[in-house]
Protein backbone atom coordinates (compact mmCIF):
# COMPACT_ATOMS: atom_id res chain seq x y z
CA UNK A 1 0.00 0.00 0.00
CA UNK A 2 3.11 2.28 0.89
CA UNK A 3 4.75 1.67 -2.41
CA UNK A 4 0.78 2.62 -4.52
CA UNK A 5 0.82 5.97 -2.49
CA UNK A 6 4.51 6.88 -3.30
CA UNK A 7 4.18 5.86 -6.90
CA UNK A 8 0.37 7.51 -7.83
CA UNK A 9 -0.20 9.78 -4.85
CA UNK A 10 -2.44 10.31 -2.22
CA UNK A 11 -5.37 10.89 -3.93
CA UNK A 12 -5.74 7.19 -5.19
CA UNK A 13 -7.81 4.96 -2.81
CA UNK A 14 -7.42 1.04 -3.47
CA UNK A 15 -10.71 -0.74 -2.96
CA UNK A 16 -11.08 -4.60 -3.66
CA UNK A 17 -14.20 -4.97 -5.46
CA UNK A 18 -17.13 -7.82 -4.52
CA UNK A 19 -18.13 -10.09 -6.01
CA UNK A 20 -20.39 -10.04 -9.33
CA UNK A 21 -24.16 -9.74 -8.51
CA UNK A 22 -24.08 -8.60 -5.59
CA UNK A 23 -24.70 -4.36 -6.36
CA UNK A 24 -22.95 -2.99 -3.54
CA UNK A 25 -20.92 -0.26 -4.32
CA UNK A 26 -17.16 0.68 -2.64
CA UNK A 27 -17.15 2.47 0.24
CA UNK A 28 -16.41 6.14 -0.49
CA UNK A 29 -14.15 8.62 1.58
CA UNK A 30 -17.29 9.76 3.68
CA UNK A 31 -19.24 6.80 4.17
CA UNK A 32 -18.00 5.16 7.60
CA UNK A 33 -18.17 1.38 8.29
CA UNK A 34 -21.97 1.64 9.40
CA UNK A 35 -23.25 3.46 6.67
CA UNK A 36 -23.66 0.41 3.60
CA UNK A 37 -25.97 0.74 0.42
CA UNK A 38 -28.77 -1.14 -0.18
CA UNK A 39 -28.53 -3.71 -2.56
CA UNK A 40 -29.89 -3.42 -6.26
CA UNK A 41 -32.23 -6.09 -7.03
CA UNK A 42 -30.57 -8.54 -9.53
CA UNK A 43 -31.61 -7.68 -13.01
CA UNK A 44 -31.77 -10.24 -16.14
CA UNK A 45 -28.71 -11.19 -17.65
CA UNK A 46 -28.31 -12.14 -21.40
CA UNK A 47 -24.80 -13.59 -20.77
CA UNK A 48 -23.44 -14.96 -17.39
CA UNK A 49 -20.42 -14.14 -15.77
CA UNK A 50 -19.22 -17.77 -16.60
CA UNK A 51 -20.22 -17.90 -20.11
CA UNK A 52 -23.73 -19.24 -20.23
CA UNK A 53 -25.91 -17.78 -22.50
CA UNK A 54 -29.54 -17.34 -20.74
CA UNK A 55 -31.71 -18.20 -24.15
CA UNK A 56 -33.85 -21.28 -23.99
CA UNK A 57 -35.70 -22.26 -27.58
CA UNK A 58 -39.20 -23.41 -27.24
CA UNK A 59 -42.60 -24.17 -29.31
CA UNK A 60 -39.78 -26.05 -32.28
CA UNK A 61 -42.67 -27.75 -32.85
CA UNK A 62 -41.28 -30.64 -35.77
CA UNK A 63 -37.73 -28.58 -35.79
CA UNK A 64 -36.89 -31.20 -33.56
CA UNK A 65 -35.97 -33.63 -35.41
CA UNK A 66 -32.92 -31.72 -36.82
CA UNK A 67 -31.28 -32.48 -33.53
CA UNK A 68 -31.54 -36.35 -34.77
CA UNK A 69 -29.72 -35.54 -38.06
CA UNK A 70 -27.07 -34.36 -36.49
CA UNK A 71 -27.44 -37.01 -33.94
CA UNK A 72 -23.18 -36.81 -32.90
CA UNK A 73 -23.28 -33.31 -31.72
CA UNK A 74 -26.83 -33.82 -30.10
CA UNK A 75 -24.83 -36.33 -28.10
CA UNK A 76 -21.85 -34.57 -27.30
CA UNK A 77 -23.81 -31.58 -26.25
CA UNK A 78 -25.93 -33.72 -23.77
CA UNK A 79 -24.77 -33.69 -19.51
CA UNK A 80 -22.54 -36.16 -18.91
CA UNK A 81 -25.30 -38.56 -17.44
CA UNK A 82 -27.09 -38.72 -20.16
CA UNK A 83 -24.16 -39.50 -22.28
CA UNK A 84 -23.07 -42.02 -19.64
CA UNK A 85 -26.45 -43.45 -19.28
CA UNK A 86 -26.68 -43.71 -23.47
CA UNK A 87 -23.16 -45.26 -23.38
CA UNK A 88 -24.25 -48.05 -21.49
CA UNK A 89 -27.26 -48.65 -22.61
CA UNK A 90 -25.88 -49.32 -25.91
CA UNK A 91 -23.32 -51.49 -25.78
CA UNK A 92 -25.94 -54.13 -22.58
CA UNK A 93 -28.55 -53.86 -26.03
CA UNK A 94 -25.53 -54.32 -28.68
CA UNK A 95 -24.45 -57.29 -26.39
CA UNK A 96 -27.81 -58.75 -25.45
CA UNK A 97 -28.91 -59.07 -29.47
CA UNK A 98 -25.80 -60.55 -30.56
CA UNK A 99 -25.91 -63.29 -28.22
CA UNK A 100 -29.54 -63.92 -29.04
CA UNK A 101 -28.72 -64.17 -32.66
CA UNK A 102 -26.13 -67.04 -31.26
CA UNK A 103 -28.50 -68.34 -29.31
CA UNK A 104 -31.10 -68.69 -32.41
CA UNK A 105 -28.58 -70.14 -34.32
CA UNK A 106 -27.92 -73.21 -32.17
CA UNK A 107 -31.44 -73.37 -31.46
CA UNK A 108 -32.25 -73.96 -34.96
CA UNK A 109 -29.83 -76.34 -35.86
CA UNK A 110 -30.65 -78.31 -32.57
CA UNK A 111 -27.24 -78.28 -31.13
CA UNK A 112 -28.21 -77.30 -27.59
CA UNK A 113 -29.86 -80.64 -27.72
CA UNK A 114 -26.80 -82.72 -29.76
CA UNK A 115 -24.04 -80.74 -27.86
CA UNK A 116 -23.09 -83.69 -25.65
CA UNK A 117 -23.05 -86.34 -28.61
CA UNK A 118 -19.65 -87.43 -29.35
CA UNK A 119 -19.67 -87.60 -33.06
CA UNK A 120 -21.51 -84.22 -33.31
CA UNK A 121 -19.95 -81.33 -35.22
CA UNK A 122 -22.64 -78.06 -33.68
CA UNK A 123 -22.30 -74.54 -34.75
CA UNK A 124 -20.05 -73.21 -32.04
CA UNK A 125 -18.37 -75.89 -30.17
CA UNK A 126 -19.62 -76.16 -26.06
CA UNK A 127 -22.86 -73.71 -26.39
CA UNK A 128 -25.35 -75.15 -24.36
CA UNK A 129 -27.56 -72.40 -23.40
CA UNK A 130 -28.24 -68.30 -23.22
CA UNK A 131 -25.18 -67.64 -21.05
CA UNK A 132 -22.69 -69.90 -23.22
CA UNK A 133 -24.05 -68.10 -26.07
CA UNK A 134 -22.92 -64.81 -24.64
CA UNK A 135 -20.40 -65.76 -23.65
CA UNK A 136 -19.16 -66.76 -27.06
CA UNK A 137 -20.00 -63.36 -28.04
CA UNK A 138 -18.05 -61.75 -25.19
CA UNK A 139 -14.79 -63.41 -26.14
CA UNK A 140 -15.77 -62.67 -29.88
CA UNK A 141 -16.21 -59.32 -29.34
CA UNK A 142 -13.59 -58.48 -26.76
CA UNK A 143 -11.04 -60.52 -29.03
CA UNK A 144 -10.25 -62.67 -26.07
CA UNK A 145 -10.05 -66.39 -27.45
CA UNK A 146 -10.52 -68.70 -24.73
CA UNK A 147 -10.28 -71.24 -27.17
CA UNK A 148 -13.28 -73.38 -25.12
CA UNK A 149 -15.96 -72.25 -27.31
CA UNK A 150 -15.09 -71.30 -31.05
CA UNK A 151 -16.73 -71.54 -34.87
CA UNK A 152 -16.82 -74.62 -37.04
CA UNK A 153 -16.72 -75.01 -40.16
CA UNK A 154 -20.17 -77.00 -40.39
CA UNK A 155 -21.72 -73.78 -40.01
CA UNK A 156 -22.14 -71.14 -42.48
CA UNK A 157 -24.76 -68.96 -40.95
CA UNK A 158 -22.36 -68.83 -38.23
CA UNK A 159 -19.48 -67.58 -40.04
CA UNK A 160 -22.02 -64.36 -41.71
CA UNK A 161 -23.25 -63.47 -38.18
CA UNK A 162 -19.53 -63.04 -37.14
CA UNK A 163 -18.80 -60.97 -39.93
CA UNK A 164 -21.61 -58.81 -39.36
CA UNK A 165 -20.81 -58.98 -35.79
CA UNK A 166 -17.60 -57.43 -36.65
CA UNK A 167 -18.90 -54.85 -38.53
CA UNK A 168 -21.59 -53.41 -36.30
CA UNK A 169 -19.07 -53.67 -32.86
CA UNK A 170 -16.70 -51.50 -35.07
CA UNK A 171 -19.35 -48.71 -35.48
CA UNK A 172 -20.89 -48.50 -32.17
CA UNK A 173 -16.92 -48.33 -30.56
CA UNK A 174 -15.93 -45.75 -32.91
CA UNK A 175 -19.20 -44.15 -32.48
CA UNK A 176 -19.76 -44.31 -28.68
CA UNK A 177 -15.68 -43.98 -28.06
CA UNK A 178 -15.19 -41.30 -30.13
CA UNK A 179 -18.11 -39.27 -28.86
CA UNK A 180 -16.79 -39.66 -25.15
CA UNK A 181 -13.35 -38.43 -26.17
CA UNK A 182 -14.64 -35.58 -27.88
CA UNK A 183 -16.94 -34.21 -24.92
CA UNK A 184 -14.13 -34.97 -22.19
CA UNK A 185 -11.49 -32.91 -24.62
CA UNK A 186 -13.99 -30.10 -25.19
CA UNK A 187 -12.30 -26.40 -25.57
CA UNK A 188 -15.01 -25.43 -22.71
CA UNK A 189 -12.94 -26.54 -20.14
CA UNK A 190 -10.02 -24.74 -21.31
CA UNK A 191 -12.16 -21.77 -21.31
CA UNK A 192 -12.44 -22.27 -17.17
CA UNK A 193 -8.88 -21.27 -17.02
CA UNK A 194 -9.29 -18.07 -18.51
CA UNK A 195 -9.91 -15.24 -16.18
CA UNK A 196 -12.01 -12.08 -16.62
CA UNK A 197 -12.18 -9.09 -14.41
CA UNK A 198 -15.44 -8.58 -12.00
CA UNK A 199 -15.70 -5.36 -12.83
CA UNK A 200 -14.97 -2.71 -16.03
CA UNK A 201 -13.96 0.18 -15.12
CA UNK A 202 -13.75 3.76 -16.88
CA UNK A 203 -11.00 6.06 -16.22
CA UNK A 204 -8.58 8.52 -18.12
CA UNK A 205 -5.64 6.91 -20.17
CA UNK A 206 -3.64 9.25 -22.38
CA UNK A 207 -5.47 11.84 -22.41
CA UNK A 208 -9.04 9.93 -23.53
CA UNK A 209 -11.69 8.87 -21.37
CA UNK A 210 -11.50 4.58 -21.66
CA UNK A 211 -13.24 1.76 -20.88
CA UNK A 212 -11.02 -1.03 -19.64
CA UNK A 213 -11.45 -4.58 -18.31
CA UNK A 214 -8.84 -7.67 -17.77
CA UNK A 215 -7.66 -10.46 -18.82
CA UNK A 216 -5.78 -13.33 -17.59
CA UNK A 217 -4.72 -16.66 -18.43
CA UNK A 218 -3.77 -18.97 -15.61
CA UNK A 219 -2.21 -21.84 -17.53
CA UNK A 220 1.47 -21.82 -19.17
CA UNK A 221 0.12 -23.46 -22.42
CA UNK A 222 -0.50 -20.08 -24.91
CA UNK A 223 -3.63 -19.73 -26.43
CA UNK A 224 -2.47 -19.42 -30.26
CA UNK A 225 -4.22 -16.42 -32.65
CA UNK A 226 -6.10 -15.28 -29.61
CA UNK A 227 -8.21 -12.34 -30.79
CA UNK A 228 -10.96 -10.53 -28.24
CA UNK A 229 -14.40 -8.85 -29.48
CA UNK A 230 -16.83 -6.57 -27.24
CA UNK A 231 -20.50 -6.16 -28.11
CA UNK A 232 -23.11 -4.06 -26.32
CA UNK A 233 -26.46 -4.86 -25.93
CA UNK A 234 -28.58 -2.50 -25.02
CA UNK A 235 -32.70 -1.96 -26.25
CA UNK A 236 -33.74 0.94 -28.56
CA UNK A 237 -36.51 1.90 -30.60
CA UNK A 238 -36.13 2.78 -34.44
CA UNK A 239 -37.15 6.01 -35.64
CA UNK A 240 -40.15 3.69 -37.01
CA UNK A 241 -41.41 2.76 -33.98
CA UNK A 242 -39.91 -1.26 -34.14
CA UNK A 243 -38.81 -1.96 -30.43
CA UNK A 244 -35.20 -3.67 -30.22
CA UNK A 245 -35.17 -5.22 -26.68
CA UNK A 246 -31.53 -6.58 -27.51
CA UNK A 247 -29.42 -4.38 -29.94
CA UNK A 248 -26.40 -5.09 -30.64
CA UNK A 249 -23.79 -2.82 -31.28
CA UNK A 250 -20.01 -3.22 -31.94
CA UNK A 251 -17.49 -1.48 -29.19
CA UNK A 252 -13.83 -1.31 -30.97
CA UNK A 253 -11.33 -2.27 -28.83
CA UNK A 254 -8.26 -1.93 -31.35
CA UNK A 255 -9.53 -3.53 -34.60
CA UNK A 256 -8.58 -0.87 -36.44
CA UNK A 257 -5.14 -1.28 -35.11
CA UNK A 258 -4.98 -5.11 -34.24
CA UNK A 259 -5.00 -3.92 -30.55
CA UNK A 260 -7.54 -6.84 -30.26
CA UNK A 261 -5.12 -9.88 -31.45
CA UNK A 262 -3.63 -10.40 -28.10
CA UNK A 263 -0.17 -12.31 -27.21
CA UNK A 264 -1.89 -13.82 -23.75
CA UNK A 265 0.98 -14.72 -21.47
CA UNK A 266 0.46 -12.06 -18.68
CA UNK A 267 -2.81 -10.16 -17.68
CA UNK A 268 -3.91 -8.00 -20.13
CA UNK A 269 -6.23 -4.70 -19.87
CA UNK A 270 -8.53 -4.36 -23.13
CA UNK A 271 -8.99 -1.01 -23.88
CA UNK A 272 -11.90 0.64 -25.37
CA UNK A 273 -11.33 4.48 -25.98
CA UNK A 274 -14.70 7.05 -26.17
CA UNK A 275 -14.85 8.94 -28.84
CA UNK A 276 -17.37 10.08 -31.10
CA UNK A 277 -17.81 7.05 -33.11
CA UNK A 278 -18.17 4.91 -29.24
CA UNK A 279 -21.63 3.68 -28.62
CA UNK A 280 -20.78 5.16 -24.88
CA UNK A 281 -20.35 9.13 -26.44
CA UNK A 282 -23.00 10.74 -24.61
CA UNK A 283 -22.28 8.55 -21.06
CA UNK A 284 -21.91 10.18 -17.86
CA UNK A 285 -21.33 9.14 -14.06
CA UNK A 286 -24.68 10.62 -14.15
CA UNK A 287 -26.56 8.78 -16.94
CA UNK A 288 -25.35 5.58 -15.74
CA UNK A 289 -27.47 5.58 -12.93
CA UNK A 290 -30.05 5.42 -14.99
CA UNK A 291 -28.66 3.37 -18.03
CA UNK A 292 -29.46 -0.52 -18.64
CA UNK A 293 -26.95 -2.24 -20.96
CA UNK A 294 -24.72 -5.15 -21.09
CA UNK A 295 -21.24 -5.41 -22.34
CA UNK A 296 -20.77 -9.15 -23.88
CA UNK A 297 -16.82 -9.86 -24.19
CA UNK A 298 -16.16 -12.80 -26.84
CA UNK A 299 -12.29 -14.60 -26.32
CA UNK A 300 -11.66 -16.29 -29.16
CA UNK A 301 -8.23 -18.63 -29.66
CA UNK A 302 -6.94 -21.69 -30.53
CA UNK A 303 -5.68 -24.16 -27.91
CA UNK A 304 -1.72 -24.65 -28.11
CA UNK A 305 -2.05 -28.61 -26.77
CA UNK A 306 -5.08 -29.55 -28.94
CA UNK A 307 -5.20 -27.30 -31.71
CA UNK A 308 -8.32 -26.41 -31.13
CA UNK A 309 -10.35 -23.64 -31.15
CA UNK A 310 -11.58 -22.49 -27.82
CA UNK A 311 -13.91 -19.57 -26.67
CA UNK A 312 -14.72 -17.81 -23.22
CA UNK A 313 -17.49 -15.05 -22.53
CA UNK A 314 -18.55 -13.17 -20.30
CA UNK A 315 -20.45 -9.96 -19.67
CA UNK A 316 -20.64 -6.72 -17.81
CA UNK A 317 -23.78 -4.96 -16.51
CA UNK A 318 -24.20 -1.46 -15.85
CA UNK A 319 -23.36 -1.93 -12.17
CA UNK A 320 -20.32 -3.51 -13.16
CA UNK A 321 -18.54 -0.76 -14.45
CA UNK A 322 -17.11 1.62 -12.16
CA UNK A 323 -16.44 5.13 -13.21
CA UNK A 324 -13.12 6.91 -11.62
CA UNK A 325 -11.55 3.55 -11.20
CA UNK A 326 -8.10 1.79 -12.72
CA UNK A 327 -6.99 -1.88 -12.13
CA UNK A 328 -4.64 -2.32 -9.43
CA UNK A 329 -1.23 -3.64 -11.48
CA UNK A 330 -0.37 -7.47 -10.73
CA UNK A 331 3.35 -7.69 -12.48
CA UNK A 332 6.25 -7.38 -10.35
CA UNK A 333 9.39 -7.88 -11.48
CA UNK A 334 11.55 -10.97 -9.79
CA UNK A 335 15.41 -12.17 -9.89
CA UNK A 336 15.25 -13.42 -13.48
CA UNK A 337 11.25 -13.72 -14.12
CA UNK A 338 8.09 -11.85 -14.24
CA UNK A 339 5.58 -12.68 -11.44
CA UNK A 340 2.17 -12.43 -11.78
CA UNK A 341 -0.01 -11.84 -8.35
CA UNK A 342 -3.62 -13.31 -8.97
CA UNK A 343 -4.77 -12.07 -5.76
CA UNK A 344 -5.11 -8.44 -6.89
CA UNK A 345 -6.18 -9.44 -10.15
CA UNK A 346 -9.99 -8.13 -9.38
CA UNK A 347 -9.00 -5.14 -7.08
CA UNK A 348 -8.75 -1.67 -8.41
CA UNK A 349 -8.32 1.93 -7.16
CA UNK A 350 -10.06 5.35 -7.23
CA UNK A 351 -8.40 7.76 -9.84
CA UNK A 352 -9.31 11.79 -10.80
CA UNK A 353 -12.10 11.26 -13.25
CA UNK A 354 -14.30 14.38 -14.88
CA UNK A 355 -17.82 13.37 -14.26
CA UNK A 356 -18.38 14.54 -17.85
CA UNK A 357 -19.41 12.25 -20.94
CA UNK A 358 -17.08 12.84 -23.86
CA UNK A 359 -19.82 14.73 -26.04
CA UNK A 360 -20.07 17.20 -22.85
CA UNK A 361 -16.48 17.73 -22.75
CA UNK A 362 -15.72 18.79 -26.14
CA UNK A 363 -19.17 21.08 -25.67
CA UNK A 364 -17.65 22.81 -23.17
CA UNK A 365 -14.20 22.44 -24.98
CA UNK A 366 -15.60 24.49 -28.09
CA UNK A 367 -17.72 27.32 -25.93
CA UNK A 368 -14.40 27.82 -23.74
CA UNK A 369 -12.10 28.13 -27.06
CA UNK A 370 -14.19 29.19 -30.34
CA UNK A 371 -10.48 29.94 -32.13
CA UNK A 372 -10.74 25.57 -32.40
CA UNK A 373 -13.48 26.42 -34.96
CA UNK A 374 -11.35 27.22 -37.84
CA UNK A 375 -8.53 24.23 -37.30
CA UNK A 376 -11.62 21.18 -36.98
CA UNK A 377 -12.90 22.70 -40.34
CA UNK A 378 -9.05 23.23 -42.02
CA UNK A 379 -9.84 20.77 -45.04
CA UNK A 380 -13.49 21.88 -45.20
CA UNK A 381 -12.18 25.56 -45.66
CA UNK A 382 -9.25 24.48 -48.44
CA UNK A 383 -11.72 23.18 -50.45
CA UNK A 384 -13.82 26.13 -49.84
CA UNK A 385 -10.81 28.07 -51.33
CA UNK A 386 -10.71 26.10 -54.07
CA UNK A 387 -14.13 26.78 -55.36
CA UNK A 388 -13.71 30.28 -54.91
CA UNK A 389 -10.60 30.29 -57.19
CA UNK A 390 -12.61 29.14 -59.39
CA UNK A 391 -15.61 31.59 -59.22
CA UNK A 392 -12.91 34.06 -59.94
CA UNK A 393 -11.78 32.40 -63.35
CA UNK A 394 -15.40 33.40 -64.25
CA UNK A 395 -15.13 36.69 -62.96
CA UNK A 396 -11.67 37.45 -64.67
CA UNK A 397 -13.14 36.45 -67.85
CA UNK A 398 -16.53 38.97 -67.78
CA UNK A 399 -14.34 42.34 -66.74
CA UNK A 400 -13.65 44.34 -70.30
CA UNK A 401 -10.11 43.73 -71.81
CA UNK A 402 -8.83 47.21 -71.14
CA UNK A 403 -9.79 46.46 -66.87
CA UNK A 404 -7.97 43.22 -67.47
CA UNK A 405 -4.78 44.74 -69.06
CA UNK A 406 -4.77 47.53 -65.89
CA UNK A 407 -4.47 44.85 -63.70
CA UNK A 408 -1.80 43.10 -65.03
CA UNK A 409 -1.82 39.88 -65.46
CA UNK A 410 -5.43 37.77 -65.52
CA UNK A 411 -4.25 35.47 -63.81
CA UNK A 412 -2.76 36.72 -60.66
CA UNK A 413 -5.66 36.79 -58.84
CA UNK A 414 -5.77 33.72 -58.72
CA UNK A 415 -2.02 33.01 -58.27
CA UNK A 416 -2.22 34.69 -55.53
CA UNK A 417 -5.23 33.28 -53.72
CA UNK A 418 -3.78 29.91 -54.40
CA UNK A 419 -0.84 30.61 -52.73
CA UNK A 420 -2.36 31.77 -49.51
CA UNK A 421 -5.14 28.41 -49.73
CA UNK A 422 -1.11 26.43 -49.41
CA UNK A 423 -0.45 28.39 -46.45
CA UNK A 424 -3.88 27.78 -44.73
CA UNK A 425 -2.18 27.99 -41.17
CA UNK A 426 -0.84 30.81 -41.48
CA UNK A 427 -4.32 32.46 -42.51
CA UNK A 428 -6.03 31.22 -40.09
CA UNK A 429 -3.09 32.87 -37.31
CA UNK A 430 -3.76 36.65 -39.01
CA UNK A 431 -7.35 35.98 -40.08
CA UNK A 432 -8.21 39.09 -37.93
CA UNK A 433 -5.87 41.44 -40.02
CA UNK A 434 -6.65 43.62 -42.51
CA UNK A 435 -6.67 42.08 -46.00
CA UNK A 436 -4.05 43.69 -47.26
CA UNK A 437 -1.67 41.99 -44.52
CA UNK A 438 -3.29 38.88 -45.07
CA UNK A 439 -1.98 39.30 -48.82
CA UNK A 440 1.40 39.95 -48.03
CA UNK A 441 1.36 36.69 -45.96
CA UNK A 442 0.16 34.88 -48.85
CA UNK A 443 3.87 35.92 -50.63
CA UNK A 444 6.17 33.16 -51.43
CA UNK A 445 9.45 33.13 -49.19
CA UNK A 446 8.22 35.00 -46.35
CA UNK A 447 8.84 32.78 -43.31
CA UNK A 448 6.27 33.30 -40.65
CA UNK A 449 9.37 35.39 -38.05
CA UNK A 450 9.91 38.23 -41.42
CA UNK A 451 5.79 37.59 -41.69
CA UNK A 452 5.73 39.02 -38.05
CA UNK A 453 7.91 41.64 -37.90
CA UNK A 454 6.48 42.88 -41.19
CA UNK A 455 3.36 42.85 -39.74
CA UNK A 456 4.57 45.16 -36.58
CA UNK A 457 6.32 47.68 -38.94
CA UNK A 458 2.88 47.82 -41.24
CA UNK A 459 1.10 48.74 -38.59
CA UNK A 460 3.14 50.71 -36.85
CA UNK A 461 3.62 52.62 -40.22
CA UNK A 462 0.79 54.32 -42.20
CA UNK A 463 -1.42 51.94 -44.64
CA UNK A 464 0.78 53.95 -48.12
CA UNK A 465 4.18 52.12 -46.92
CA UNK A 466 2.63 48.77 -46.83
CA UNK A 467 3.33 48.41 -50.36
CA UNK A 468 6.77 48.90 -49.89
CA UNK A 469 7.57 45.82 -48.12
CA UNK A 470 6.09 43.73 -51.25
CA UNK A 471 8.61 42.00 -52.90
CA UNK A 472 10.01 44.02 -56.64
CA UNK A 473 7.52 42.03 -58.79
CA UNK A 474 4.79 42.96 -57.61
CA UNK A 475 5.63 46.47 -56.20
CA UNK A 476 5.60 47.36 -59.47
CA UNK A 477 2.22 45.43 -60.58
CA UNK A 478 0.75 47.20 -57.68
CA UNK A 479 2.46 50.66 -58.64
CA UNK A 480 1.44 50.59 -61.95
CA UNK A 481 -2.38 49.25 -60.90
CA UNK A 482 -2.43 52.62 -58.80
CA UNK A 483 -1.12 55.39 -61.40
CA UNK A 484 -3.27 53.84 -63.82
CA UNK A 485 -6.53 53.64 -61.49
CA UNK A 486 -6.10 57.52 -61.05
CA UNK A 487 -7.07 57.67 -65.16
CA UNK A 488 -10.19 55.22 -64.66
CA UNK A 489 -14.10 56.54 -64.47
CA UNK A 490 -14.90 56.45 -61.11
CA UNK A 491 -17.44 52.79 -62.12
CA UNK A 492 -14.12 51.36 -63.12
CA UNK A 493 -12.77 51.79 -60.12
CA UNK A 494 -14.54 50.19 -57.97
CA UNK A 495 -14.98 47.27 -59.95
CA UNK A 496 -11.37 47.05 -59.55
CA UNK A 497 -11.21 47.49 -55.92
CA UNK A 498 -14.05 45.13 -55.66
CA UNK A 499 -12.20 42.97 -57.73
CA UNK A 500 -9.17 42.93 -55.01
CA UNK A 501 -11.02 42.72 -51.90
Amino acid sequence: MSALRRKFGDDYQVVTTSSSGSGLQPQGPGQGPQQQLVPKKKRQRFVDKNGRCNVQHGNLGSETSRYLSDLFTTLVDLKWRWNLFIFILTYTVAWLFMASMWWVIAYTRGDLNKAHVGNYTPCVANVYNFPSAFLFFIETEATIGYGYRYITDKCPEGIILFLFQSILGSIVDAFLIGCMFIKMSQPKKRAETLMFSEHAVISMRDGKLTLMFRVGNLRNSHMVSAQIRCKLLKSRQTPEGEFLPLDQLELDVGFSTGADQLFLVSPLTICHVIDAKSPFYDLSQRSMQTEQFEIVVILEGIVETTGMTCQARTSYTEDEVLWGHRFFPVISLEEGFFKVDYSQFHATFEVPTPPYSVKEQEEMLLMSSPLIAPAITNSKERHNSVDCLDGLDDISTKLPSKLQKITGREDFPKKLLRMSSTTSEKAYSLGDLPMKLQRISSVPGNSEEKLVSKTTKMLSDPMSQSVADLPPKLQKMAGGAARMEGNLPAKLRKMNSDRFT
